[in-house]
């Protein structure tokens, strides 16, 4: 039988003292700070332009309860699997692990979950009591999709409308299958439609107005699928094309890979620096190109792709021509002046030109909205290719929002995602009478409240992807995911920055008694205790602890 003496000796020194001993007399009014615990926001979250409370479901993930990981993200982001796949994941490269080894895989633990819900069938159940307004959503991108969902979960009627024959926008129509397989697309927006959600596709919306009859309101998420063209100087005979239509035509047509008759030639030049660029020349490559080259008329460091979408490439084979612009273009070859950059980093020509063989050049220099369904309506506003909206996404005429590319923000899936979020509480708040206010932020949990050294080193587990000359002859999914261990073992690297984790550290160490363990991870500070000393906040291993002046 273990005596209360052994019980103590395997406790804290502090605990084992009894209430009134010489060291632990009621000292809090010799304090001049006490602690206080504290919920900070973590850099991750903070950077996730959909808004993820990304540090809460990777820790469901890591005591592995992957539905509750899931569903948490959901409740802001209806599209993880899609995502884990197509999102360049900014929120890694301001976690704060990347300055003790690397950062978190947050982006292959989320594609894991998306995956994992779409295998168990997980489902989305509207509880909220039917409003009796309708909504219209006029694009079924990613930013059409994230209103519909959102909205949806309000308890609103929500119609989508799509000029495509599959919703998707430029997820389906735009991003290549090797990098989205369309069975996780299409799953994923079969759960927004098993929710109630309409769609309606090959349905084209030319008046705004006309649809106000028959909806409360309207949301315009019409994507980037326009693309953008410069005056090059061409042959009769030339073959040129722009990326956006190679791109849609692969996904419409359903091209094989390296098809006996290549279509788009031999040798395909493909002219812009970003992800477009990237994606139609690797595309060309899996049509049977033999020679698929990049132009761009500055340097890699300063290409708007993202760097793995180019390291891909170039492990396919695909060749890239740095400092070099298109000056005019015939049958067979096409004629490039090198550049050279200035002291401010701008291309400027030098006078010097190359012939360069090519059967057919791609041009991919940029994307706009068509903007049609909202030119000549009351209100609204359209400068440089981009509509005006409030800070409540709301058009200057009453009724009517846009979001994704359609405003001025940041071109990318995630951004759109985070923008239909947003609008469908705008939308929500506006039919019902109101303005819907953000909550304020927490404060940053910044690395220097951190105690390291309490996180062993645990380098990032990285993506499998098929070997280069294998995937540059097939559309078959270039990355592959994480298995269930090695999902555990990243979600399990977060340090949990600025919220407590329940490490037991605070109890443990303060020389007081002035902790008390509530339950698993709850603590509360008994002050009459405290003598306001900061070792619980100096050893609190995720700076979840601050000293604050003491009240007089």
């Amino acid at each position: 039988m273990t005596s209360l003496r052994d019980e103590k000796e395997n406790l804290p020194f502090a605990i084992t003292l009894e209430v009134g001993s010489s060291a632990a007399n009621r000292t809090g009014t010799w304090r001049s700070e006490r602690p206080v615990y504290v919920n900070l926001l973590p850099p991750c979250n903070k950077q996730c332009p959909a808004g993820e409370n990304i540090q809460k479901w990777l820790y469901h993930t890591e005591e592995g309860d992957y539905e509750a990981a899931w569903r948490e993200i959901m409740v802001n982001n209806p599209l993880p699997a899609c995502m884990g796949r197509v999102c360049y994941h900014s929120c890694q490269v301001a976690c704060n692990r990347a300055q003790v080894d690397e950062a978190v895989g947050i982006n292959s633990v989320e594609r894991f979950l998306g995956d994992k819900a779409i295998e168990e069938g997980w489902k989305v159940e509207v509880a909220a009591a039917p409003s009796g307004k309708k909504v219209l959503v006029v694009g079924s991108g990613p930013a059409g999709l994230s209103a519909a969902y959102h909205l949806a979960l309000l308890g609103h009627e929500v119609t989508v409308r799509d000029l495509g024959e599959k919703p998707g926008g430029m997820m389906r129509y735009g991003i290549p299958s090797y990098r989205l397989p369309r069975n996780i697309l299409d799953a994923e927006i079969q759960r927004i439609a098993d929710m109630g959600v309409t769609f309606e596709q090959n349905t084209r919306v030319d008046d705004v107005e006309a649809a106000l009859a028959d909806f409360d309101a309207v949301f315009t998420a019409v994507g980037a699928q326009i693309g953008k063209n410069i005056n090059v100087p061409a042959g009769s005979a030339s073959h040129v094309m722009d990326a956006v239509d190679v791109l849609r035509d692969v996904e419409e047509d359903g091209f094989a890979a390296n098809a006996s008759q290549p279509l788009l030639g031999r040798v395909v030049v493909v002219y812009g620096g970003g992800n477009t660029a990237v994606d139609a020349a690797r595309t060309a490559k899996r049509l049977g190109a033999t020679e698929s080259v990049i132009l761009y008329r500055r340097t890699r460091d300063r290409m708007p792709a993202h760097d793995s979408e180019v390291q891909e490439a170039e492990e396919e084979g695909i060749t890239m021509r740095w400092l070099s612009t298109v000056d005019h273009v015939d049958a067979g070859s096409i004629k490039i002046e090198k550049m050279a950059l200035d002291e401010n980093g701008f291309p400027q020509p030098t006078g010097e030109y190359e012939e360069l063989a090519a059967d057919s050049l791609i041009m991919a220099l940029g994307q706009q909205s068509d903007l049609t369904l909202l030119e000549g309506v009351e209100g609204v506003e359209i400068n440089d290719g981009v509509v005006t909206v409030s800070g409540q996404m709301m058009t200057g005429r009453p009724g009517v929002f846009a979001g994704g590319d359609m405003i001025k923000a940041e071109k990318n899936v995630t951004v759109a995602i985070g923008h239909g979020k947003k609008a469908a509480r705008y939308i929500d708040s506006w039919l019902r009478g109101g303005t819907y206010a953000p909550a304020d932020k927490h404060g940053d949990a910044t690395l220097d409240r951190m105690e390291t050294w309490y996180y062993s080193d645990a380098p990032h587990k990285m993506h499998k992807r098929l070997e280069g000359a294998r995937r540059s002859s097939t559309f078959d999914e270039v990355v592959i995911g994480l298995d269930e261990e090695s999902a555990i073992y990243e979600a399990r690297r977060c340090m949990s920055c600025g919220n407590c984790f329940g490490c037991d550290n605070c109890f443990g160490v303060c020389p007081d008694n002035a902790v008390t363990k509530i339950a698993s991870g709850v603590y509360e500070f008994k002050y009459d205790y405290c003598k306001g000393c900061g070792v619980c906040a100096e050893e609190c291993p995720c700076g979840a602890i601050s000293m604050v002046p003491e009240e007089i």
